[in-house]
């Protein structure tokens, strides 16, 4: 528990919304994640485009070092342990990594070393920034800095029992599609290597890019409805970031297979992060990559 060392109290005014606002801001938010894609995908028609989840985490992470900047007083010693504590983690783990091969960020940053100096600092920032918006009434919870590890691993263990069943889908979903066998690997490396995604991805999804988009629409919507609109956006977002190159082929199967995905797999990991917390949701997240790094895929 944060115990005596309590964050400084931030109050958000949102008893005078101006409803008539409402729907021109979300549509003009819908209208500007749309006009990412279209030009990103343009772009790649044209020469080297930067992927899109690259480019949705860059500006997820500049807003947060601003929400971080301006809101850093609400942060407490737990706060800052947890922030910079995970980011170290994934830093440090990154060269260990044996079944886990992140994109080279950019097309510029090569070697195990320098990716995981990128990655550690993005989950870093990332962390504190919804940190900062947790304290501020944000929707998402993080148990680590909340109610310490206990509980923490408790919802991680939760998230990854309810992942189960989708993880298999997903392993044999992938060995169907790339035509490809099962060949067992380390359970250890498996379990080590997982969370590098499950962690970065839902730091960055799930915690920052949602409590943003929050910020962004609770001044003009109920809170209930600005959390899962919220979060509807973010689902999409990092969903579709996934298929940059797809998008420039086939556009209508990334369309499709978006939204399948988007269904199976970002639905339960959106309710589990709202519902109860960020472990929860990493704890998902794990138990899906863990399957198919297991099988070789």
């Amino acid at each position: 528990m944060h115990g005596a060392n309590q964050p400084v109290a931030v109050t958000i005014r949102t008893d005078q919304r101006p409803a008539h606002w409402r729907w021109p801001v979300l549509i003009a938010l819908i209208l500007g994640i749309i006009a990412i894609f279209v030009v990103r995908t343009q772009l790649a028609y044209t020469g080297a485009a930067p992927r899109l989840f690259e480019m949705f985490d860059l500006s997820t992470t500049a807003v947060a070092a601003f929400i971080l900047f301006f809101g850093f007083r609400t942060l407490t010693r737990v706060d800052w342990v947890v922030g910079l504590g995970v980011g170290l983690l994934i830093a440090l783990t990154l060269p260990l990594a044996t079944l886990f091969n992140p994109y080279p960020f950019l097309d510029r940053v090569h070697g195990a070393l320098s990716a995981a100096v990128v990655r550690g600092a993005l989950t870093a920032i990332t962390l504190l920034g919804g940190l900062v918006m947790m304290n501020w009434g944000g929707p998402v919870r993080v148990q680590l800095a909340l109610n310490g590890w206990r509980r923490a691993l408790r919802s991680f263990g939760l998230g990854a029992a309810v992942g189960v069943p989708l993880a298999a889908l997903n392993a044999y979903a992938n060995a169907w599609t790339q035509g490809q066998p099962f060949v067992w690997q380390s359970v250890g490396a498996a379990a080590l290597d997982a969370l590098q995604p499950a962690i970065v991805e839902e730091m960055i999804t799930r915690l920052a890019l949602l409590g943003i988009l929050w910020l962004i629409l609770r001044p003009f919507w109920p809170e209930r409805q600005a959390i899962w609109l919220a979060a509807s956006l973010a689902l999409l977002i990092h969903t579709y970031g996934h298929y940059s190159e797809l998008f420039v082929t086939q556009p209508f199967v990334a369309l499709v297979m978006g939204a399948v995905m988007g269904l199976l797999w970002g639905l339960p990991i959106t309710i589990l992060a709202l519902r109860r917390d960020i472990e929860s949701a990493i704890g998902f997240h794990w138990m899906q990559d863990f399957a198919r790094f297991v099988v070789g895929l």
